[in-house]
């Protein structure tokens, strides 16, 4: 069976893309920082689709627990699919840049940017030896659009793109995708802008099929949006938040 590690697997878009990948057969390595709820959506996966589900829990800013991640998808066979989907705001709500907290931005970049591309060198030998192997960054639209307030999370989602553009280029026997899933009813979009929690949202289980697309049809590396996956022929695309 191929293997797939989602790092914030625990809920929201991590949890729909673990079932999503389940369903079709995968085994899965799941991160997340709490323990109890990442054991329970491990649980429910295995109950569910009969697939093999690591549950390793733990911060990915740790080199150590991203060792432990490469590790753990080793255990399974190797590593086919590394989607890097654990983020933070740096501020809950998002505030103007004039307000943004210093140590907030850092810790945004910290976790979205320079953790993600830890996993991914940790994760390299694993990837190249795989028949088919491929990583999945989450962008955002805030990482090309200039929304008031999303300026931290979004230059963070700007970094990120461009590693994986970069990486695209110098991996060219893997595939390289940074897809912005745009709006959905989240506890990150919920605490990003609390004033807007009661709007209609398409939930990230309506999501997830445009990631089975990429993975089933692996266009060339390069920038997504999920919306677009569910409707039209792939093609880089400047995406929606």
């Amino acid at each position: 069976m191929p293997v797939a590690m989602i790092t914030g697997g625990s809920k929201g878009l991590g949890r729909a893309l673990a079932g999503a990948l389940a369903g079709q057969g995968w085994d899965l390595v799941l991160d997340a920082r709490t323990a109890g709820v990442l054991e329970d959506t491990a649980r429910e996966l295995r109950g569910r689709f009969g697939t093999r589900v690591v549950a390793v829990p733990g911060d990915v800013t740790d080199a150590a627990h991203r060792a432990e991640l490469v590790a753990a998808a080793g255990s399974l066979g190797g590593l086919d699919l590394l989607v890097s989907n654990a983020s933070v705001l740096g501020a809950e709500p998002l505030v103007r840049l004039d307000a943004l907290p210093l140590e907030g931005l850092r810790r945004a970049l910290e976790t979205n940017v320079v953790a993600a591309l830890g996993l991914v060198q940790e994760a390299l030998p694993s990837l190249r030896a795989a028949e088919a192997g491929a990583v999945v960054v989450i962008s955002s639209d805030a990482a090309a659009e200039p929304y008031p307030t999303w300026g931290g999370y979004g230059a963070s989602k700007a970094a990120l793109d461009q590693l994986a553009a970069v990486l695209g280029e110098e991996e060219p026997g893997l595939r390289v995708w940074a897809v912005d899933p745009g709006d959905m009813a989240t506890d990150l979009y919920a605490a990003a802008v609390p004033e807007e929690a009661d709007e209609v949202r398409p939930t990230p289980e309506s999501v997830a099929p445009a990631f089975l697309r990429l993975v089933r049809e692996r266009p060339a590396s390069g920038r997504f949006a999920a919306p677009a996956l569910l409707e039209e022929p792939t093609g880089p695309d400047g995406g929606s938040r």
